[in-house]
């Protein structure tokens, strides 16, 4: 389905999951992973629930899928509440699905929901990215190590 119209029933399915979430103490998102018009996965944001700050519906999904035996979502869609945030769309370039799908944009969610804390905003997280390591909010910096590419030279080695 990934290269022909969007099917509302699935949109529809998810904004109606997102609400059950909520009613249930939840956070308002959820997912659907959907190949040739089948939910092979469905799943909400277990946040709240689980106090796991990484439990986000796509996550979620991702997780359940992989519990399931699909390591591939390619020739998948995904069907979320809201466009991704950040890390959830990292997961999602990870995970290789033929698109998302949201029913929210990013403006309509934020007019009625913000999920941000001291180091980020819905509308400041997205430009966090961009900027140079050392102007994000969140500090990183570089630690000192003997040998910090030793990792990745073994496991390339491994690969050849």
């Amino acid at each position: 389905m990934s290269t022909t119209e969007i099917d509302t029933r699935f949109t529809e399915r998810v904004v109606r999951r997102a609400v059950q979430n909520v009613r249930e103490g939840g956070k308002p998102f959820a997912c659907l992973v959907v190949r040739d018009g089948k939910v092979l996965v469905e799943a909400t944001n277990q946040v709240a629930q689980s106090g796991d700050v990484t439990a986000h519906a796509e996550i979620s999904a991702i997780r359940l899928a992989t519990e399931m035996g699909i390591t591939d979502l390619s020739g998948t869609d995904v069907y979320v509440t809201a466009y991704p945030c950040p890390m959830c769309l990292g997961a999602l370039y990870y995970a290789q699905p033929a698109r998302v799908v949201f029913a929210a944009s990013r403006e309509q969610e934020s007019e009625h929901y913000e999920d941000g804390n001291s180091l980020m905003t819905l509308d400041t997280f997205y430009d966090e990215y961009a900027k140079p390591v050392d102007e994000r909010t969140l500090h990183a910096e570089q630690g000192p190590s003997e040998d910090a590419t030793l990792p990745f030279r073994e496991w390339s080695a491994r690969q050849d």
